[in-house]
């Protein structure tokens, strides 16, 4: 699936983007979904709010029970004072997470196949496991920032193996909230770790390296359809939306099963659900 050239690129960069990957009926399929899921969500069964600011503060049982089921979380700036909503819901949801892939037939379909699994295969995943799915709204007007991060924080293995599968089911650009990334960050150290004890979970800093500032910084605008895959120690950002338009995405978060899953990581699985891969 990926040539020497994109193989090559992937292993010095620490991220590959493959455009054309998903056709138009597939992306129209699982958006539609989404808004289905949105439509038949109750905000009073849950006000969760997604953050990165300080994600420890904004976690909760929620949150943490997300990791088996389908779950809806709003942008921050989604409520008013008085605790209402700001704009309909359809425009207040941050994203759908985390068991998409697993839970509902429309994404399981669109998570997997044989081509991901090549895919998977050329970035060295040897037995892949999809631990998580998110769909990404990232809202026209209130579309929150994504600070920078490794996504290796969250999903920690020994060695380190999380690699993301990023895809875009709309027009990623400058104007609405576009992945950002830093070039060869890869190979720089994990700066974070997100640890759970329990059912209370804390980022701890493990390391001084600073992020990256503007001058190694790359911005990633995108047409729908395009796949972004990048290595979990790969340093990458999005900004917030101010545009009206939004920037739909859907991401999954791969391990390898040869490595040692870590057991304080928030997302864990009870054994009721069981953990695939891409076929």
């Amino acid at each position: 699936m990926l040539s020497d050239a994109q193989k090559q690129h992937y292993e010095r960069e620490g991220y590959v983007v493959l455009e054309d990957f998903k056709s138009a009926a597939e992306m129209a399929a699982v958006r539609e979904r989404a808004r289905e899921i949105v439509a038949a969500f109750d905000p009073d069964a849950g006000r969760s709010i997604f953050t990165t600011r300080d994600q420890a503060l904004a976690t909760d049982r929620y949150f943490l029970d997300s990791a088996e089921q389908v779950r809806c979380f709003f942008e921050e700036e989604a409520f008013a004072a008085d605790g209402s909503l700001r704009q309909p819901k359809e425009l207040s949801i941050n994203k759908i997470a985390h068991a998409l892939h697993d839970r509902d037939p429309v994404f399981d379909r669109f998570s997997r196949g044989p081509e991901l699994a090549q895919v998977a295969t050329d970035l060295g995943l040897q037995q892949p496991l999809v631990w998580q799915s998110m769909y990404i709204f990232k809202q026209p007007g209130i579309g929150g920032e994504v600070g920078w991060h490794q996504d290796a924080t969250f999903l920690h293995t020994d060695p380190i193996s999380v690699t993301t599968f990023w895809f875009a089911l709309e027009d990623a650009s400058l104007d609405n909230g576009c992945l950002w990334v830093e070039p060869g960050g890869h190979r720089s150290p994990l700066r974070e770790l997100f640890i759970r004890e329990n059912d209370t979970v804390r980022k701890e800093r493990i390391d001084t390296t600073p992020w990256p500032g503007a001058d190694r910084a790359l911005a990633l605008p995108v047409k729908a359809g395009s796949l972004v895959c990048f290595n979990g120690l790969l340093p990458h950002y999005s900004a917030p939306n101010r545009s009206d338009k939004s920037r739909h995405a859907y991401s999954l978060h791969v391990t390898d099963a040869r490595t040692r899953y870590a057991d304080s990581n928030w997302l864990q699985r009870k054994g009721e659900l069981p953990l695939r891969g891409f076929i």
